[in-house]
């Protein structure tokens, strides 16, 4: 048809609908217009699940599964309602408009003794090529005694469709490191096109909280060959020695019903597991136990076991978890007798202080004497309660330990007919 006349459009916006009011027109015509739509897009928040910080259950987890955080919403789309009304009719036109997000983004603390990273992966879902301009990371509560220090490229970057790119910031403090802060990642993106991409950036905003992140123990584990031989060997029993070291003094993130006050430190009871889930070890004796800990900095915990390599190579080191042992509600008079469990295991404090005072380990049952044993039957049981991410440090992971296989001889006979 033939173009009468053009007329301006009424639009009122609002977050959750934009409506559209359209000119009066004569019957039988026809109205036409075009819009230009502009998404801001929302700011991402990380959640971590309370499910992950439970107690007992929590030793059959996975680390990694524990340490992962997930999004508190994975759609990649965002939604927008647009109203369309006519003057010529009492009803209202609702339209939909589906805007993809192009990014995911995902924080994950990295932790080297007592230095802390943060690493930011920022994954590109759509199908189009992004240039990626100024990535920022800021701390929003604006600690003095926090500082992070950048090592990304400051150059642009591209960011190909399906491609993931990381980034990287040191957290740095000069006095206590705070108990938790919030951060906000930034970075301004504009699609490769003819088109310069200053004129069109867009920010892409990804915010998350880190808390409790401080390096409170240091475990290490060393094995041993048999006395008199240079190398494990296969069925040979082996010496394991699993040191835990305290690395700071007293913190507000200690003091839970686990802590126990004496005049000269406190102490804490640890429960120490040590598993091996791709069965290269075969762990003799008990693999489990919970020690009293001093809550001093540069006290040490030493516990010796032996375990079996069941294969020959370069095997990596078994896992060692550490799990806070928290007591139950009840009380003392329902307390179990935990003066038969103790046995004596090497403790150290490098400040002057007594090491025989709380040079102890408290043996853990095992699950299958304690569902057969009718002593303590129907008492409530302590509880396990997983460090935080960043706490516990592993100076072990990684690590393997070169195993030659046993000669066996073995005489065999063959009969030739």
């Amino acid at each position: 048809g033939e173009k009468i006349e053009e007329c301006p459009l009424v639009i009122q916006s609002s977050e959750k609908i934009t409506s559209i009011t359209l000119p009066l027109a004569p019957a039988y015509h026809v109205i036409e217009f075009e819009l230009e739509v502009i998404c801001h897009l929302p700011v991402t928040h990380t959640v971590t699940s309370e499910s992950e910080r439970s107690t007992a259950n929590n030793r059959d987890l996975s680390r990694k599964n524990r340490e992962k955080p997930k999004l508190e919403s994975t759609t990649s789309y965002v939604d927008q309602k647009m109203s369309i009304d006519c003057p010529w009719s009492i009803y209202s036109t609702i339209i939909t408009l589906t805007f993809r997000i192009p990014f995911q983004a995902n924080h994950s603390l990295l932790t080297a003794g007592k230095r802390k990273y943060t690493q930011i992966c920022l994954q590109n879902w759509s199908e189009f090529t992004f240039c990626l301009i100024d990535c920022h990371l800021a701390e929003i509560s604006t600690s003095p005694n926090l500082q992070l220090m950048p090592l990304n490229s400051t150059s642009q970057q591209q960011i190909l469709s399906k491609q993931s790119i990381i980034f990287l910031w040191e957290l740095k403090w000069t006095k206590d490191p705070p108990a938790c802060f919030h951060c906000q990642f930034s970075v301004t993106f504009s699609p490769i096109s003819n088109e310069t991409p200053a004129a069109c950036t867009k920010p892409y905003i990804y915010a998350f909280k880190l808390e409790n992140f401080f390096t409170l123990y240091n475990v290490k584990a060393e094995i041993f060959p048999p006395l008199g031989t240079e190398y494990c060997k296969t069925g040979s029993l082996c010496s394991l020695e699993v040191s835990v070291t305290r690395l700071a003094d007293l913190l507000e993130v200690d003091k839970d019903e686990a802590l126990t006050e004496s005049d000269e430190y406190c102490t804490t009871k640890l429960m120490y597991e040590v598993v091996d889930n791709s069965s290269n070890w075969a762990v003799c004796g008990k693999s489990s136990g919970v020690i009293s800990m001093p809550v001093a900095a540069r006290a040490t915990h030493k516990v010796h076991m032996e375990v079996m390599p069941l294969f020959a190579g370069c095997l990596p080191f078994p896992d060692v978890r550490l799990l806070k042992y928290l007591p139950h509600h009840s009380s003392q008079s329902m307390q179990l007798d935990a003066d038969s469990w103790i046995d004596n295991d090497s403790v150290s404090i490098d400040k002057n202080l007594d090491d025989q005072a709380d040079s102890s380990s408290i043996r853990s049952r095992s699950s299958t004497h304690s569902s057969t044993s009718g002593e303590h039957k129907g008492l409530p049981m302590p509880r396990l309660q997983p460090f935080s991410t960043g706490q516990v440090f592993n100076a072990s992971s990684g690590m393997q330990i070169l195993v030659i296989p046993s000669k066996d001889d073995h005489i065999l006979e063959v009969n030739v007919t």
